[in-house]
């Protein structure tokens, strides 16, 4: 039997593949890059088939840095950046127009459009999401109503629509030479267009969206033992969002468990178990995730759009410093932030406010401050947002969280990761593989194939690295939240008709 599952992670930066033995441990990894195209203000694309190169290249990297053939992987997963859109020629294989990132604020007409009959939450009995530039259906609204030829193409069968997984299974699979066109019941949770209840493409709002049913994927379970088709003879069975992903990677199975991750964005998923719960704070009613023909396990998210985007912002705009890792060395020659608050509503403002016509903010500037204190406020920034989502989480879910899990790429920061504790007033746990969203893809095509026969196996895998205990005064952590909430009310309202 082969002895290892190998996991697709296609993220909002890079795409890198990740080979897993039994234990969970990480045996070999290939990352690479693609670039990040912004056409005008507000809006982010990306090269569907530069990432589908990529995509290809860090497989064979992964496999070749430890000498291994794919049939030696028993399985294969996929995880993806969600919400992000693309729409393609099932001739050709060839995308229509740049994917439309998740990031992208071009939908906004669209969504106020929408909103003027039913207002903001007109979808969310049925979906979960409130009206948002953040979602997938607007941006196959924008790409149908402005791409030349793609409506007409869409209703003749030619045009397909796919987030990232969709996109790269279909080619893995075969592309224009049979491709499967499918997706699961995570990522078509973030388009705005399926039902949570029945878990289908909802026939009333694809007639308000305008969309052909015909364009949309088969929505298959997150871990389907009958696979999504195969590359190069491996079954592809596992597909998950990333933040769901993380969710599994956490092993995160009981009611209640909750982890955050720290990407580009910051993500935080409480598990509700089978039972779909509205959010009355701003939160999002999201699939969790399905293993094969069992019932779907539901969540409530906080979606935070800038996390260590802000520290890329800063290295690449702002040129601050050269490596990202250098913002803690920054962040760490100054005791605080010297009163100074970013807050960097790039996209508008997520949860718990979704005000997309907010814009980022840095409030507090005095002569004293210097590119340190904003480097620290940068970090600070992204914990405080977190204390905000974590708040709304426990006010919807009545549970209070005793200690947050934490995974992605930002948990190395010492200093965030502290602070983070320090603002929250609970333990910060960082597991030993901190990239839980492979982990988690993995899992999922592991258990579809047997590789590990439930979720207890998964459990034992998961062990705690390092704990942040909250060292901060009451009287202080209060202080800072304060001025954070004073900060964050200045990006409202900025965007005006």
């Amino acid at each position: 039997m082969a002895e290892f599952i190998g996991a697709v992670d296609q993220g909002t930066t890079s795409t890198r593949f990740m080979i897993f033995d039994h234990s969970g441990s990480l045996i070999a990894s290939h990352q690479l890059e693609h670039r990040q195209i912004y056409p005008q203000a507000g809006w982010v694309e990306h090269d569907a088939l530069e990432i589908w190169a990529r995509t290809q290249e860090v497989i064979a990297g992964a496999l070749q840095k430890v000498g291994l053939r794919p049939t030696d992987l028993a399985a294969i997963g996929i995880t993806n950046q969600r919400e992000t859109t693309v729409v393609w020629d099932k001739n050709t294989g060839r995308p229509y127009h740049n994917a439309i990132v998740w990031q992208d604020t071009r939908t906004d007409r669209i969504c106020e459009e929408l909103a003027r009959e039913g207002g903001q939450d007109r979808f969310r009995d049925k979906t979960g999401l409130p009206l948002s530039v953040y979602f997938s259906g607007p941006k196959i609204k924008w790409i149908l109503d402005n791409a030349p030829g793609v409506r007409q193409a869409a209703e003749q069968g030619a045009a397909l629509f796919g987030t990232m997984d969709s996109w790269l299974i279909w080619n893995l699979t075969g592309g224009s030479e049979g491709g499967v066109h499918v997706t699961d019941v995570t990522n078509a949770s973030r388009t705005m267009l399926m039902s949570l209840r029945t878990l289908d493409w909802d026939e009333d709002i694809l007639t308000v969206f305008g969309i052909p049913r015909q364009m949309l994927p088969q929505i298959r379970s997150s871990s389907d033992p009958a696979g999504f088709g195969a590359w190069q003879g491996v079954p592809i069975c596992g597909d998950l969002g990333d933040q769901q992903a993380a969710t599994v990677g956490q092993t995160c199975f009981t009611a209640g468990e909750a982890k955050n991750t720290y990407g580009t964005g910051c993500f935080m998923l409480m598990n509700t178990g089978t039972e779909i719960m509205p959010s009355a704070n701003g939160l999002l009613t999201t699939v969790c995730y399905q293993f094969s023909d069992s019932p779907a396990v539901y969540a409530l998210e906080g979606s935070i759009p800038i996390a260590g985007a802000l520290v890329q912002w800063l290295r690449d705009n702002l040129g601050f410093f050269e490596s990202a890792s250098q913002v803690e060395d920054h962040a760490r020659s100054v005791p605080d932030s010297g009163g100074s608050y970013i807050v960097p509503a790039f996209s508008g403002l997520f949860a718990p406010y979704w005000q997309s016509d907010a814009r980022g903010v840095i409030v507090g500037l005095t002569r004293y401050i210097d590119k340190n204190h904003l480097c620290r406020a940068a970090l600070e920034a992204t914990a405080y947002q977190t204390r905000e989502v974590l708040e709304a989480m426990q006010r919807d879910s009545g549970v209070e969280l005793t200690t947050l899990k934490v995974d992605g790429g930002m948990v190395y920061n010492d200093l965030l990761m502290q602070f983070q504790a320090d603002i929250l007033d609970v333990p910060v746990v960082r597991p030993q593989v901190a990239e839980t969203t492979a982990l988690g893809a993995a899992y999922a095509a592991g258990l579809a194939v047997g590789f590990w026969r439930n979720t207890d196996d998964l459990r034992q895998n998961w062990q705690v690295q390092k704990t942040w205990q909250p060292e901060m005064d009451e009287a202080q952590r209060q202080k800072l939240y304060a001025g954070w909430l004073k900060a964050v009310q200045r990006t409202m309202n900025w965007m005006e008709e």
